[in-house]
């Protein structure tokens, strides 16, 4: 595994595979869904080689790592044990459910 420390270091700053809900990946960026954000640990991580910086955003726990992120989202799925299916499945679960809260704040009143 090329990205093997990389990895492990990962696991352990967020918590653990039984902290993640969910993972995805962008272009540049790892994006967890937690299940406690308060179990990572955002300072260790952004100190670690390989990462760039950490991001908390719209509910995600997003871990900067550059162009390179297929490779690490592939080792790290492996290397958790963690399904893939299963992972895009909770996210997509996740997006309908904010789909419809935006829905109904379209519709309420701005006071």
């Amino acid at each position: 595994m090329k990205y093997q420390e990389l990895v492990e270091k990962i696991l352990k700053g967020v918590g653990g595979k039984e902290n993640i809900q969910s993972l995805t990946h962008c272009i540049t960026r790892l994006r967890f869904d937690l299940n406690d954000e308060k179990k990572a640990d955002t300072k260790k991580l952004k100190q670690t080689a390989g990462i760039v910086t950490v991001i908390q955003s719209g509910g995600q726990y997003q871990i900067v790592i550059g162009n390179h992120v297929p490779e690490v989202y592939k080792e790290f799925m492996e290397y958790a044990g963690l399904s893939e299916v299963e992972s895009k499945q909770t996210h997509k679960k996740k997006n309908h459910l904010m789909r419809l809260l935006m829905l109904f704040l379209v519709f309420l009143p701005p006071y």
